[in-house]
C-alpha cells in the first residue's frame, strides 16, 4: 500500500467540505477521484499532497514512497528552457552520471585497497545508472515531449513565452519524466488534443507506479482506471472498475436509496393516518392503540432522503421554423496564415438533422474553420451556402455574453420576455439550476456555470443549426451529461469542435477529421459516418490496410471520388513508401536490440572481481560501454524519427 486516507475531514467557514472520507491506494493502482465542481476534489488532493491539513484523520504516505503532483495550475521556471525543465526531472540520474565519469578519472592514478574501494562504488553506480534508463535520457525526454505535441523546433523555447496550455504540458512532461511512486493529476487532459490524450493514457496505464487523478474526462477515465473514488455531499464512496462500471454501480445504488426512502415515507405516512384514525374514534381502547403506534412510530428509523439529481433533459427544444434538407455545403474551402498553412481543399456537405463533429490535433484549424462558417473570418479561397431557412446558433467558449447584475432568472427572462415562469425554471432545472440557484448573479458563476446558462440561452433561440466550439469546456460529468441530452433531443441539425471522445460518442451522427498535415503543409478532410468507437475502428483498419489512414472524400460531390489525391499510382507510391520506412523501422529496432544484449554482457563482465580489479581491462570495457551509449543514442533518435513518420 503507498497510501493511505483515514477519516479525513475539511470545513471551510463552518462549512463542512470533506466528512470522514476513507480510501487507500496499492502500488500500480490506476484511481480516479469525481464529483461534481465545487465539491472539494481539488481539496481532498490538497491534503492528501500536504499543501493543507485535514481538521480531522490522517493521511499516511507508506515509508520511501514518493508522490508527484500536478495541479490544474503548475507553474515552471520561466527563465529556462523547456529541455533544461526536462533535464532537472533528471537531475539525480545527471547528478550519478557526473560521478560516474568523476570515478573514470580518479581510476586511472589509484592502485590497491583505494582503487577496489572506488571499483566497487563505480560498479554499483554504473549498474543503478543504466536500470534507471541513464544512458536514454535524452530519448527518453524526447518521447515524452512528442508525445505532448512539442516538436524539435519547440525545445530550445523559453517556458516564459509558452502560453498557460503549453506551460501545463511541460509540466505534465516534467512529472511524468520524474517517475515518482504515485502520480496524482488535476483535470490532465484540459490543454491536451486528441494525440496528447492518446499518448498520456498509454503512458499511465504502462506507468510502473501507482496513478491517482481527478478529471471530467469520461472516456479517459474508462480507459485508465480500475478504481473510483467518488466525492458527494462530502463523504467519499469507493467503487471498483472504470468510469462506466461506477456510473452503473451508482445508479444501481442510487435506486435502492431511493426505493428505501420512499418506502420508508410511505410506511411512516400508513401509520400516521393509522393513528390519526384510532384517535378520531375517541374511545378509550382506540386511543390506547394509537398511543402503542405512536411510540413505535417514534421509534422507527426515518430514512435519510437521498440527494436529487435530475440527469434527463425533459425539455424538447424546437426550432421555430424547420430548415432545408441541406442545411451546410462547403466546396473548396482552405484558409492559411502568414507562414502558417491550415487547410486546402475542403469540401463537406451537413444534412438536417445530423450531428457532426470535427476532430483534429491542436493547430489544424478547427476553430478557424468555424469562425469562417459564422462569418468571423474570411477564407483564403472557396465557398460555403447556407441551405434554405438555416439560422445558426453559435456557441464560442470565450465568448459567453452575459449581462453583468442580472440573476439566473432575469438572464432569460431578458432574452425570452414571451416565456412565463414555469417554462423559465423548467428550462434552467434542465441545465441543473435548481430552487434558489436561479436567482444566483451572473457576476459569480463558475465557468462551468456560465456555460451551462450560455448553452440553454443558445438552445432556446430560434436557430435550428447550432455550431459549437468546445462546449463541454469546464462542464463537470452531471453538466455534460445534461448537454448530451439535451443535443440528442434537439431537432435541429448541430456542428461541433470537441476534443471530449466520451461526449462524441454519445452525440455525433458523423466525424470529420481534419488530418495531420501532408506534404504541402495544408491538413485535409477524412470523413467517417459514424460516433467516435466507429471512427478509432475504421481508422484502424485504414492504418492497417494502407499503412495511413486515406484521404477520403468529404462530401457527396462526383468530382470528389475523382479527385488526383486518390488516383491509384499517388496510393501506390505511398503504399511503397510507407513499406521502406516498415523495413528501416525493422532494421532500426534489430540494430537497438543487439547493442543493448552487448552493453548487458559488458555490464555483467564488469561487476567479475578479475576484471573489476583489473584497471585496464575495466576501463577498455567502459570505455567500450561509452561508444555503445552513443551509438544507441543516435538509433533512439532514428527510431522516434522513423516511428512517428510510419505512424499516423
Amino acid at each position: 500500500m503507498i497510501l493511505q486516507c483515514s477519516n479525513i475531514t475539511k470545513s471551510f467557514d463552518g462549512k463542512d467540505i470533506i466528512r470522514t472520507c476513507s480510501f487507500h491506494i496499492e502500488e500500480n493502482e490506476k484511481c480516479a477521484i469525481v464529483g461534481s465542481n465545487g465539491v472539494g476534489k481539488s481539496t481532498l488532493l490538497n491534503m492528501i499532497t500536504g499543501r493543507i491539513s485535514p481538521d480531522s484523520g490522517n493521511v499516511v504516505v507508506s515509508s520511501g514512497q514518493t508522490l508527484g503532483y500536478l495541479a490544474q495550475s503548475d507553474a515552471v521556471d520561466p527563465k529556462k528552457t523547456i529541455w533544461e525543465e526536462m533535464l532537472s526531472a533528471k537531475q539525480a540520474l545527471l547528478d550519478e552520471e557526473k560521478e560516474i565519469r568523476n570515478l573514470e578519472v580518479r581510476m586511472k592514478s589509484l592502485s590497491g585497497d583505494e582503487l577496489e574501494s572506488v571499483m566497487k562504488r563505480y560498479s554499483v553506480l554504473n549498474s543503478h545508472f543504466e536500470l534507471e534508463g541513464g544512458y536514454a535520457i535524452n530519448s527518453e525526454i524526447i518521447g515524452v515531449l512528442k508525445g505532448l505535441g512539442f516538436s524539435g523546433e519547440d525545445h530550445g523555447k523559453l517556458t516564459g513565452t509558452l502560453s498557460g496550455g503549453q506551460k501545463t504540458r511541460v509540466a505534465l512532461a516534467k512529472l511524468l519524466l520524474s517517475k515518482p511512486s504515485i502520480i496524482i493529476l488535476d483535470e490532465p487532459t484540459n490543454h491536451l488534443d486528441l494525440s496528447s490524450v492518446e499518448f498520456l493514457e498509454g503512458f499511465l496505464r504502462a506507468y510502473k507506479g501507482a496513478v491517482l487523478v481527478v478529471s471530467h474526462d469520461r472516456y479517459f477515465l474508462d480507459r485508465i482506471v480500475t478504481k473510483i473514488i467518488d466525492l458527494e455531499n462530502g463523504v467519499c464512496t469507493v467503487y471498483t472498475g472504470n468510469y462506466t462500471d461506477y456510473a452503473a454501480k451508482k445508479k444501481q445504488a442510487r435506486d435502492i436509496a431511493l426505493k428505501a426512502y420512499l418506502n420508508n415515507r410511505a410506511e411512516i405516512e400508513h401509520q400516521e393516518e393509522v393513528i390519526k384514525k384510532l384517535r378520531s374514534f375517541n374511545r378509550e381502547k382506540s386511543v390506547k392503540r394509537a398511543d402503542s403506534r405512536q411510540k413505535l412510530l417514534d421509534r422507527m428509523e426515518h430514512v435519510e432522503k437521498p440527494p436529487e439529481f435530475n440527469t434527463k433533459m425533459n425539455l424538447v427544444i424546437t426550432p421555430s421554423i424547420m430548415s432545408g434538407k441541406d442545411v451546410l455545403s462547403v466546396e473548396g474551402l482552405s484558409m492559411s496564415f502568414p507562414g502558417k498553412p491550415l487547410f486546402d481543399d475542403i469540401s463537406f456537405e451537413i444534412k438536417r438533422g445530423e450531428r457532426v463533429a470535427l476532430i483534429g490535433n491542436n493547430g489544424t484549424g478547427k476553430t478557424t474553420m468555424l469562425k469562417i462558417l459564422t462569418k468571423n473570418l474570411r477564407p483564403s479561397s472557396g465557398h460555403f451556402r447556407l441551405g434554405t431557412n438555416v439560422k445558426i446558433g453559435y456557441y464560442d467558449q470565450e465568448q459567453q455574453l452575459l449581462t453583468p447584475g442580472n440573476t439566473l432568472f432575469d438572464e432569460i427572462s431578458d432574452a425570452y420576455p414571451d416565456m412565463d415562469n414555469t417554462s423559465i425554471r423548467n428550462t434552467l432545472a434542465a441545465f441543473l439550476f435548481c430552487g434558489e440557484d436561479v436567482f444566483k448573479l451572473t457576476d459569480v458563476l463558475s465557468g462551468g456555470e456560465r456555460g451551462r446558462i450560455s448553452l440553454a440561452k443558445l438552445m432556446l433561440g430560434n436557430s435550428n443549426f447550432l455550431i459549437l466550439d468546445e462546449p463541454t469546456n469546464h462542464l463537470d460529468i452531471d453538466s455534460k451529461e445534461v448537454l448530451e441530452n439535451a443535443l440528442n433531443e434537439y431537432e435541429g441539425t448541430v456542428f461541433f469542435v470537441s476534443h471530449d471522445r466520451y461526449f462524441i460518442n454519445s452525440v455525433a451522427t458523423r466525424i470529420l477529421d481534419l488530418t495531420s498535415a501532408g506534404s504541402d503543409g495544408f491538413h485535409h478532410i477524412v470523413n467517417y459516418i459514424g460516433n467516435y468507437d466507429y471512427y478509432i475502428e475504421k481508422k484502424a483498419e485504414l492504418t492497417a490496410a494502407a499503412g495511413i489512414a486515406p484521404s477520403l472524400p468529404s462530401g457527396g460531390s462526383a468530382s470528389s471520388d475523382t479527385d488526383n489525391k486518390n488516383d491509384w499510382e499517388s496510393q501506390k507510391a505511398e503504399k511503397a513508401r510507407q513499406q521502406k520506412l516498415e523495413r528501416d523501422l525493422k532494421k532500426c529496432e534489430e540494430e537497438i536490440s543487439a547493442l543493448e544484449k552487448h552493453q548487458e554482457e559488458i555490464n555483467e563482465l564488469l561487476t567479475h572481481e578479475d576484471i573489476a580489479t583489473d584497471v585496464s581491462k575495466c576501463m577498455e570495457l567502459t570505455n567500450e560501454l561509452n561508444e555503445l551509449s552513443q551509438k544507441l543514442e543516435t538509433l533512439y533518435e532514428r527510431w522516434d524519427e522513423l516511428s512517428g513518420c510510419s505512424v499516423i
